[in-house]
């Protein structure tokens, strides 16, 4: 569980801070992150929502996080704005 020490870091957080915010417990995090056990689904539940991700990223399954997500939705609705326009304009150039 690689990505769930990832997320950790990237945000500063020591283990103590994710297990009082999350109820999971220090050392059953410490756990996953070693890879010695894998998270229930209570726990990966539990950590994708506390980090804003989806369990698929959470379990590497996706390496599209929910913030990717909503950048490519933001990009698609600058697209179709474009699109859009350019169809406002070939129907008045006709």
């Amino acid at each position: 569980m690689n990505r769930i020490k990832e997320l950790r870091e990237d945000r500063d957080l020591r283990q103590i801070d994710v297990a009082e915010k999350t109820g999971i417990d220090q050392r059953t995090l410490s756990n996953y992150e070693t890879g010695k056990t894998n998270p229930d689904s209570y726990a990966i539940i539990r950590l994708a929502a506390f980090y804003g991700v989806s369990c698929d990223y959470l379990l590497g399954v996706s390496d599209l996080n929910i913030s990717d997500l909503d950048d490519v939705a933001e990009e698609l609705e600058r697209i179709k704005k474009r699109i859009d326009n350019l169809q406002k304009y070939m129907k008045h150039k006709k």
